[in-house]
């Protein structure tokens, strides 16, 4: 259609009778004149824009999907490092816990024997020196540690202190087979000489070769000159085994040391010695013995048989 006069006329006119059914719609509200033309073309028209909706709609989600996928690979991405740090958090906290378990029993052993003790965290294990067992340890001269200072855990017995430097420390542990300490039996007060096997038993050699020991007995440490490198009362371990004495002039027992050096972490380096042997005080309660259930029978005696009954009548 050109653009004439005529045609610009005929556009006002139907602008003009639109607005006007509109008014006269809106008036008219449920009563509405032409509500029967509206819901005509509604049952002409609706299933073509159902069919038209049905199948912009995919289009549309797809477009919202892309835009929305950022969003959620940023939320998913957060999620993950916010998982990923609550698992640290566990992970760190259950660590917590079992140094702070370890550091109790630390304490609670240094309190019994009274003995002065640096704590310090093992950093370092292995081959420190040639192909000897030692540890190293966060704390050196600068925290009062000096060499030939012994080192002890909750558990009894670590080693000695052999190289120190400003900050760390190495430690010779005891099952080391350089390592050698003196031991006293607990009660008895049998001495000896116990030495490192590596991860076998400890070997003790007991100076009195008719001494009596059985398996489960337990060692302390004798202690030293001076207090180095070893002071008393430190638990070393139990009995496992007893060599035969063959009439030898020393015994040979084989002890499986309480400490177990291949999961060593918080330890105490003793600075200060106590003012007298601790003795056996700082062994660990004995396990009480499980009870043996006793057993008891009761004899009924049996009725006579029916023939004795008739030869006695």
């Amino acid at each position: 259609m050109r653009d004439t006069r005529e045609s610009r006329l005929l556009l006002v006119l139907l602008i003009a009778i639109a607005f006007a059914l509109i008014t006269v719609d809106i008036r008219g509200g449920e009563d509405s004149p032409v509500d029967g033309a509206r819901q005509a073309a509604a049952t002409v028209f609706g299933p073509i824009e159902n069919g038209v909706s049905s199948a912009v709609d995919p289009i549309g989600n797809a477009v919202t999907a892309v835009r929305e996928s950022g969003d959620r690979h940023d939320r998913l991405a957060r999620l993950e490092r916010e998982n990923a740090a609550l698992k640290a958090e566990l992970g760190s906290d259950d660590r917590s816990r079992s140094r702070l378990a370890q550091l109790d029993k630390l304490l609670s052993v240094s309190g019994k024997g009274q003995y002065g003790i640096k704590g310090a965290q093992v950093i370092a294990i292995g081959a420190a020196q040639g192909f000897s067992w030692t540890i190293t340890i966060d704390a050196g001269a600068n925290d009062g540690i000096q060499r030939d200072m012994t080192v002890l855990n909750g558990d009894g017995l670590v080693g000695r202190v052999t190289t120190v430097g400003p900050n760390t420390a190495t430690v010779l542990l005891a099952s080391d087979p350089d390592f050698t300490v003196g031991t006293r039996m607990e009660g008895s007060d049998e001495l000896g000489f116990a030495s490192g096997q590596g991860d076998r038993p400890l070997r003790v050699e007991l100076l009195n070769g008719k001494a009596e020991i059985k398996k489960g007995d337990r060692l302390v440490t004798f202690g030293s000159q001076a207090d180095k490198p070893f002071v008393p009362g430190v638990p070393v371990g139990v009995v496992s085994r007893v060599d035969p004495s063959g009439g030898d002039l020393t015994r040979t027992l084989y002890v499986t040391p309480y400490v177990g050096f291949s999961k060593l972490d918080v330890v105490g380096v003793v600075v200060q010695a106590p003012k007298k042997d601790p003795r056996d005080t700082v062994l660990p309660k004995k396990p009480e013995p499980t009870p043996t259930p006793t057993v008891t029978v009761t004899v009924t005696p049996s009725a006579p048989a029916d023939g004795l009954n008739q030869q006695e009548q």
